[in-house]
């Protein structure tokens, strides 16, 4: 094999992992990870918890990467992943993924904890199997039902470091659990004649973009009060809440901007948005937990 062969087979199996998802799942797992204690948690579990969710998450995308590999053929997005493009086969992928998946377990098993553990194989299978496989075909709530594997990582970071699932774990969970459905219709929307051609129900889709739009406004409307939620129960203090207030605003002026202007354009600045409000929202968890702010 050439050095030049070597090289895009190993961007090949990276993209495979879908690393920009991946990055942002290990960002709220490391954001659980260091809210579930008072000072900074033991480094072996930080570590360890954060390979094994990582690399349990890359194995989703790629079992992703293998069942999506006819739709994605034939969508502008996606047709330039490998296995469209032909520079991996199936079993390659599959084989990857399976190694993926299980040195992940065992990491989480025999250096972390069972519970953390199964609670990752139980995202793992909801992502690449139940979403993947069964809703993201079934029904124009794929979305909502599927975001509950998505919504994990945070949980699963927190159970890495206590061994429990806490209130405030399952908080950080219902935060991004109600932010992924306004996050991934708004992309649904600009990619909709897409999903059309390969037949996937998303809701765009079925019911149309202006039903779409109300409900990316009504889910922002209820991600708004959620994050609050972090405040009023005593989890958080005076900094998360003056960024999760204007955050939450901005993410509603998107919403509204979308009800007006009804071009791709303006849902793609959505989606962008979308990213950026979740990456902030949990850095302003992180930073007001070790920096408490008060008067």
């Amino acid at each position: 094999m050439t050095h030049e062969n070597a090289t895009l087979t190993w961007k090949n199996y990276l993209e495979l992992c879908k690393p920009k998802v991946v990055a942002l799942i290990i960002f709220t797992a490391i954001v659980g990870m260091l809210l579930a204690v008072d000072g900074l948690p033991p480094l072996d579990l930080l570590i360890y918890g954060t390979l094994g969710i990582g690399l349990a998450a890359s194995s989703a995308a790629a079992i992703n990467h293998y069942i999506d590999r006819k739709a994605d053929a034939e969508m502008a997005r996606t047709e330039n992943r490998p296995l469209p493009k032909g520079e991996l086969s199936g079993k390659n992928v599959i084989s990857f993924a399976l190694a993926l998946g299980t040195l992940s377990m065992l990491i989480l098993v025999f250096l972390v904890n069972p519970l953390t553990a199964l609670l990752t194989f139980l995202s793992l299978i909801g992502y690449a199997i139940i979403y993947t496989v069964y809703l993201k075909r079934m029904t124009p709530q794929n979305i909502v039902i599927g975001g509950a594997a998505g919504a994990a990582p945070p949980l699963l970071g927190w159970c890495a470091i206590t061994g429990e699932v806490h209130p405030y774990a399952l908080l950080l969970f219902l935060i991004v659990f109600v932010w992924t459905p306004p996050h991934f219709w708004a992309l649904a929307i600009a990619r909709r004649e897409e999903y059309a051609k390969v037949k996937i129900p998303m809701l765009p889709v079925t019911h149309g973009v202006e039903f779409t739009r109300l409900q990316i406004l009504l889910y922002t409307i209820l991600l708004f009060i959620v994050t609050l939620l972090p405040y009023l129960t005593g989890m958080s203090g005076l900094i998360y809440l003056f960024t999760a207030v204007p955050l939450g605003l901005g993410f509603l002026y998107f919403a509204v901007l979308m009800m007006n202007r009804k071009d791709n354009k303006t849902a793609m600045k959505t989606f962008g948005f979308s990213i950026i409000y979740l990456m902030v929202i949990f850095a302003a968890l992180l930073i007001d937990h070790y920096i408490p702010l008060t008067f």
